[in-house]
């Protein structure tokens, strides 16, 4: 008998025996950890990625001025990312209320950065389940946050069943889908490091001033996976078309993050947005 899905108890997972200080472990980063001290630190928990790729002309004039499309067998990439967070913490500061395990959804793609070429990721948008966590994330690190509805559902640690309602906007943006782990190691390098080593993000202000965060985290821990998407209203939602294919899927089970404060390049936001990048070669 197949057992039913149950309410994830989220932040009750143990860290895992393997865990380390990978502040210590940088080998595999393109460039060296920022020299500030970092200002957030959270784990990440039973990830799908879903992506999908898309012409690069379609992203360039959703993007803040001086980033530029990055591409992988000539085409961008657009990822829809849900998962639940926890262990969070803002350095210096006390625990966020209620904020310190939640689900997040993320709608994303993949740029670099016009004048340093750094290869970052560019969120489009960033739902959660807690509203002063969304609040903070707004303020301080100027992200696209939304507050939402979530619920996930889980049997036996490996499979997964999400749901997403945007809340205080005029339109309801739903996500549901299960996904499932086919706890099989997924390759290595090619399109699977394109997609997910990446160092920084990227984000800009009303005005638009580009700023770019650092990150720090080892290597993905990547794992084949299936999924059935059976509502997904975030492209639409923020201008974006997904072709009708079968996404790219991967699972990843956890991974511990360190976050620093966002860098302001004001030089940057005198030019526009670009043409997607020739050839992107993986990190």
């Amino acid at each position: 008998m197949t057992q039913a899905l149950q309410p994830l108890r989220m932040a009750t997972r143990p860290m895992s025996n393997g865990m380390r200080d990978i502040l210590s472990e940088t080998g595999h980063r393109p460039w060296p950890l920022p020299r500030a001290a970092w200002a957030m630190t959270q784990r990440w928990n039973d990830l799908l990625f879903a992506h999908w790729p898309v012409p690069a002309s379609d992203l360039v004039h959703l993007l803040p001025p001086g980033l530029v499309v990055d591409t992988f067998d000539g085409s961008a990439w657009v990822g829809v990312v849900p998962f639940w967070m926890d262990r969070i913490r803002l350095r210096g500061m006390p625990l966020i209320p209620g904020a310190n395990h939640f689900p997040e959804l993320n709608l994303r793609t993949y740029v670099r950065e016009r004048h340093t070429n750094m290869a970052g990721v560019y969120f489009f948008s960033l739902d959660a389940a807690n509203p002063a966590a969304v609040a903070v994330a707004r303020t301080f690190f100027k992200l696209p946050y939304y507050w939402a509805h979530m619920k996930i559902e889980s049997k036996d640690q490996r499979e997964f069943h999400y749901q997403s309602t945007r809340l205080l906007t005029l339109d309801h943006i739903r996500f549901r889908a299960s996904y499932r782990s086919l706890q099989q190691p997924s390759a290595k390098g090619g399109i699977e490091s394109f997609l997910t080593e990446r160092y920084c993000l990227y984000t800009s202000d009303k005005r638009g001033t580009l700023y770019r965060g650092n990150i720090h985290h080892m290597p993905w821990p990547l794992e084949m996976a299936e999924a059935e998407i059976e509502i997904n209203e975030l492209p639409k939602a923020h201008g974006i078309h997904l072709p009708d294919t079968k996404p790219l899927l991967h699972y990843a089970r956890e991974l511990v993050v360190y976050i620093w404060q966002l860098e302001l390049l004001p030089a940057l936001a005198k030019h526009a947005a670009g043409q997607a990048v020739p050839v992107a070669k993986p990190l």
